[in-house]
């Protein structure tokens, strides 16, 4: 039943959620949001330093400490509140009014569709945690659209052939970096939007992006016969594009 939930009614829920959680920050005293301020910091220093024992505690500590303080704003008892009362209404409605299927019926002189579809295997899945990355081997290429959570992600087209026309990756990432490796002779164009992080394309590096929107294109994408569209939104991570 959730799997059915309107977007207009998710949109609002989640909306009424962050007014409520705005406001529960802005009448607590400044100790809370400072707080949540800290454990942010101490998620993302710790992703940056993830290799080092130090780094894998400041991460996982900021990461369960954050969850217990949201868990236990009205905001989140709200968002429960809500989900419930929208299942119940949607049971009620789907009892009175059940949803009838009724065959439909094609006619054979209407011709069918004889081409078989084809359903391939994408390169990435989307996934909570994890890191993720293409093959070392050659493999075939498709193109990539993720939503992921905590992990990095690692695109590298050394490795496949691209087909002419544009070639399209879109990531979005909670908490992780994306690194992408383009070969010297492929066209560009990058979109990347990011709450906390640094971005770091063809060497032109911006060590610190606080809630940015960055645009990138080289000079012939527009008017290339193979060239590579990248759009990425992370809430706190790293971008690293690389030619190679």
């Amino acid at each position: 039943m959730l799997k059915n939930m309107k977007t207009d009614s998710v949109g609002w829920i989640i909306l009424l959620g962050v007014i409520i959680l705005l406001l529960e920050i802005s009448f607590q005293d400044e100790g809370l949001f400072l707080f949540l301020a800290i454990l942010v910091g101490c998620i993302y220093f710790g992703k940056k330093r993830l290799h080092r024992t130090i780094g894998k505690l400041l991460f996982w500590f900021g990461v369960i400490m954050l969850t217990f303080s949201l868990l236990s704003t009205m905001a989140f008892k709200f968002f429960l509140f809500a989900i419930l009362i929208y299942v119940l209404v949607r049971f009620s409605k789907l009892k009175q009014h059940p949803k009838k299927i009724e065959p439909e019926i094609i006619d054979p002189a209407q011709g069918r569709r004889t081409e078989p579809y084809i359903r391939k295997e994408p390169l990435f899945q989307n996934q909570l945690f994890g890191r993720q990355s293409t093959s070392n081997s050659v493999y075939e290429w498709q193109d990539i659209n993720i939503q992921c959570g905590i992990g990095d992600t690692i695109i590298d087209l050394s490795n496949t052939v691209l087909p002419k026309g544009e070639v399209v990756i879109v990531v979005r990432n909670l908490i992780g970096n994306v690194q992408v490796k383009i070969p010297y002779e492929v066209e560009l164009s990058v979109h990347h939007s990011v709450l906390f992080g640094s971005s770091k394309i063809f060497g032109e590096e911006d060590a610190k992006v606080f809630n940015q929107s960055i645009l990138y294109k080289t000079p012939g994408f527009d008017d290339a016969p193979q060239r590579v569209k990248i759009v990425t939104s992370l809430i706190i991570g790293d971008l690293e594009v690389a030619q190679i």
